[in-house]
């Protein structure tokens, strides 16, 4: 069968298909991709075949403070959105040349499913973050209506204006990476959401990481903020460093600074540009970050308490379910200072609240989901079921 993924130019939303792609091509299946290649070839490797989509000039940007509801519609009206006429042209080339059984799709990389509705190609979601699935916003009808007016518009341009239904979640199937005991027991969007838990599978790039520097008598803490908050983590790095500093008979941390603003550090802490992270969470006890859904659901998977400091987005959603779990403390991003914070690393190292009982609990549940196989499973046999009308993609 072939296989044409979607995705936007976010890594957190990249990295488990290439995962899952990895895994249909060691079954026999051929894969494609449509999105930023620089960026797909850089997480997927170099002989990645890749259909290029035209991508926003500036990339991810926000005004700094704005959070909540007006994050939210920033987030769509800015920039998911107009992604989604972007990439649309380079959608339908993909669709021509590699002629699909199915797309599978990010859920915010709209253009897969709306060009794949048209076309009449069977799509496949892929949410690569648990928050949209517990429904965000029931309690904001208003936004929800706007949110649906502003996809029934891109519809209209790059989709089947006849067709209904929330694009982010295909009729045919989502492969939600993530597991129910983050979701807890909320309903889920649709009769066929798949929770396979994250898709964890070896990266390369850990060639350079200093590994003779750990400290194999010291507990060892990975902080990290993920690769689309550089411009907001400087603070947050300073008091982290401070708060590993004030913990360093104990703890040795590995600090995750892509932006570079964090100057001279104590010789005891690991300040890194880019880590290894699968391979540091197999040796860490446990892990500082800002809720992002793949870096939680990586933690848990191999059974690590958190300290948790949301910034935006799902972030806050994210926190709460790994607190709800009892695997994990929150701390306030913009105010925790060293102290705190260095409190909150102890709390969950020593398991005083049963953090990491909890972490590990949750980690067997993602481990049973299955990942990466079951994400293929699910998505080989959705394209089967369809397989007669995925066969002849109408005309544009």
């Amino acid at each position: 069968m072939r296989f044409l993924l979607v995705v936007p130019p976010l890594v957190g939303h990249t990295n488990p298909l290439a995962a899952v792609a990895g895994e249909l091509s060691g079954r026999g299946h051929e894969v494609a991709w449509a999105g930023y290649g620089d960026q797909i070839r850089a997480l997927a490797g170099s002989g990645a075949r890749v259909y290029e989509c035209a991508m926003p000039d500036g990339g991810l940007s926000r005004p700094p403070g704005l959070a909540g509801p007006a994050a939210f519609q920033h987030l769509w009206e800015k920039f998911f959105v107009p992604l989604g006429d972007l990439m649309a042209p380079g959608v339908d080339a993909a669709i021509d040349a590699f002629r699909p059984d199915a797309v599978l799709t990010d859920q915010h990389a709209v253009a897969g499913a709306l060009v794949a509705e048209r076309r009449g190609v069977v799509h496949v979601t892929s949410a690569t973050t648990s928050a949209e699935l517990v429904d965000p916003l029931a309690e904001l009808p208003k936004v929800g209506a706007w949110l649906a007016e502003l996809l029934g518009g891109l519809r209209a341009r790059i989709g089947d204006p006849s067709a209904q239904g929330d694009p982010r979640f295909s009729p045919h199937g989502v492969i939600a990476f993530t597991g129910r005991e983050l979701v807890g027991d909320a309903a889920l969007p649709g009769g066929h959401v798949h929770l396979v838990g994250p898709a964890v599978a070896p990266r390369g790039g850990g060639g350079d990481f200093p590994w003779e520097r750990i400290d194999p008598d010291r507990r060892l803490v990975l902080v990290s903020l993920g690769t689309a908050n550089a411009d907001a983590g400087g603070r947050f790095l300073t008091e982290a460093v401070s708060a590993l500093e004030m913990l360093a008979d104990r703890v040795q941390g590995v600090v995750v600074d892509p932006g570079g603003t964090l100057g001279a550090v104590p010789p005891g802490v690991i300040v890194r540009a880019h880590v290894p992270q699968l391979d540091l969470l197999a040796r860490a006890d446990a892990v500082v970050c800002h809720a992002g859904h793949n870096t939680v659901c990586e933690t848990l998977w191999h059974g690590l308490p958190l300290v948790l400091a949301p910034i935006r987005d799902d972030q806050p959603i994210v926190a709460g379910q790994v607190v709800d779990a009892g695997a994990g403390v929150r701390v306030r991003f913009r105010r925790v200072d060293a102290a705190r914070l260095a409190t909150a690393i102890g709390t969950v190292l020593d398991d005083s609240g049963g953090h990491r009982t909890a972490a590990e609990a949750v980690g067997r549940s993602l481990r049973a989901a299955g990942g990466r196989a079951a994400a293929a499973d699910h998505l080989i046999r959705i394209a089967a079921r369809q397989a007669p009308a995925a066969a002849h993609p109408l005309p544009h």
